[in-house]
């Protein structure tokens, strides 16, 4: 693993007694200071970054972490929060060394108010655990990055995670009514209230949601629910070109269908989920440079058939291949399966720099050959896929063989490029993955130098000493 420019002097190392201080509130069974530990800790799913902390405590509840915070304003000790370490913008990184927080113990659904249709939780619940569990009750929890059964809901709050489901339901932070909060000195705070309107104040609880763990540590969230759709129709639609099945998903929109999920695939994308996964339930034709998967929810089947045939129409004006429908969970579930996988399938075989770029929808087909020309211009190959109903483009750069040259000053050269077009058109750099450390260098492009301080000044009020996950967005 490697590690790019980010650390400073700023802060005294953690002293023996401080270590001995914190170990008493955790126990010393939950500070952690062994190499494996280290490891462990120092990365997450970012190109192959490593950046390792000097110790890591694993707390239980609500006031060790505010009396560990207070030890670590007391003493100048960066502090950075570990969720499921599924991050793809390094923001979980400790870039600063010092102390990372692990929120793992943080594991328990405490209440799920039926009468309301609201959850309260810890944030170290897994996504996709918080999903099930709300289900058997009828109730459904719509945002669901590809990483839900790894992510933790804590996670999904700092980065405002989106997923498939986004198209039709929004992402977190249109299902967030109230967290708690520990703050850099270990004071706690609660930024709203549990109710559906809240006009009341400035909205601490938005600012905290997509912050990336610094502005403070959520320790507690209240999550709006909704009754679980019954029905649902899934489609796999391919295409003789990428463009034209990125230029479908605006017309599907503009014929009046609004899908629970429509997610653009190019071929490579597809092949290489297939390899990993192992099964696919349809043939992938030689012809075939794209495929949109696309699902319909609700409660009535009569209507979802209908919106079914709308969408079909619609295709047909886009050099669309024949349709396939599944008409059975079991297929259902393979297919969402080969697009859960495909950032895992890159992975296996590629380190990449992952971009996560979100335009207008209309303008995604313009986007992605964008996309394509700058790859060729700068020497790089590219795989994409994303959520198409959005606009949001995921844009794996493969490393394969390029220099360590090209790979940090060419590569990052046409990422600018990328990301040029992409704000030309009213887009911005990242849509549900966050800043974290590998963007920051890009802010410049859609952020004003007023901007960006008044940002800081925010970071400022909440964090005076800069302890809590530094180097990270300001």
């Amino acid at each position: 693993m490697s590690t790019i420019p980010g650390k400073s002097n700023a802060f005294p190392p953690i002293s023996a007694s401080t270590l001995a201080e914190l170990s008493s509130i955790v126990s010393e069974t939950y500070l952690l200071t062994d190499e494996t530990a280290l490891r462990e800790h120092g990365h997450d799913e970012t190109e192959d970054l490593l950046y390792l902390p000097e110790a890591v405590v694993v707390p239980a509840n609500t006031e060790e972490v505010s009396a560990i915070m207070r030890v670590c304003f007391r003493e100048n000790i960066p502090v950075t929060i570990r969720g499921g370490g599924s991050g793809l913008a390094g923001g979980a990184l400790p870039v600063q060394g010092g102390l990372v927080i692990s929120m793992k113990r943080f594991d328990q659904i405490l209440l799920i108010d039926e009468r309301n249709f609201q959850v309260t939780t810890q944030p170290g619940v897994i996504t996709e655990v918080l999903q099930n569990t709300v289900k058997e009750k009828g109730l459904f929890y719509p945002p669901d990055p590809s990483s839900r059964g790894l992510s933790f809901i804590g996670g999904n709050i700092s980065t405002n995670a989106g997923g498939p489901k986004a198209v039709k339901y929004g992402v977190v932070k249109d299902h967030v009514l109230n967290l708690e909060v520990v703050l850099p000195n270990g004071e706690v705070i609660w930024t709203g209230s549990n109710t559906l309107k809240n006009s009341t104040g400035y909205n601490l609880t938005q600012l905290i949601v997509g912050s990336e763990g610094t502005l403070g540590i959520v320790t507690k969230i209240v999550l709006k629910l909704q009754p679980y759709p019954t029905q649902s129709l899934l489609m796999l639609v391919p295409f003789r070109s990428a463009e034209s099945a990125c230029a479908a998903v605006a017309a599907i929109f503009q014929a009046g269908v609004t899908p629970s999920g429509l997610e653009f695939m190019e071929r490579n994308a597809i092949d290489w989920a297939v390899r990993y996964v192992g099964e696919t339930p349809v043939p992938i034709r030689e012809e075939d440079a794209a495929h949109l998967l696309i699902e319909v929810d609700g409660f009535h089947l009569d209507s979802l058939y209908a919106d079914c045939e709308t969408i079909t129409s619609v295709l047909a004006q886009y050099d669309a291949g024949e349709v396939f429908f599944a008409d059975d969970d079991a297929t259902k579930t393979t297919l969402w399966k080969l697009r859960r996988n495909v950032a895992h399938a890159v992975k296996r075989n590629s380190i990449y720099k992952e971009e996560d770029t979100v335009v207008p929808r209309a303008e995604l087909p313009f986007l992605l050959k964008k996309v394509k020309e700058t790859g060729a211009q700068y020497g790089f190959e590219s795989v994409c896929y994303g959520h198409a109903g959005d606009g949001n483009l995921h844009v794996n750069i493969l490393r394969g063989n390029l220099s360590d040259e090209d790979w940090n000053v060419s590569v990052p050269q046409g990422i600018r490029e990328i990301f040029k077009y992409v704000k030309s058109v009213g887009g911005t750099i990242s849509g549900e993955h966050g800043i974290g450390l590998v963007q920051r260098q890009y802010l410049d492009i859609v952020f004003s130098e007023t901007e960006m301080e008044l940002m800081r000044q925010i970071k400022k009020v909440f964090d005076p000493k800069g302890i809590l996950n530094p180097n990270k967005i300001v």
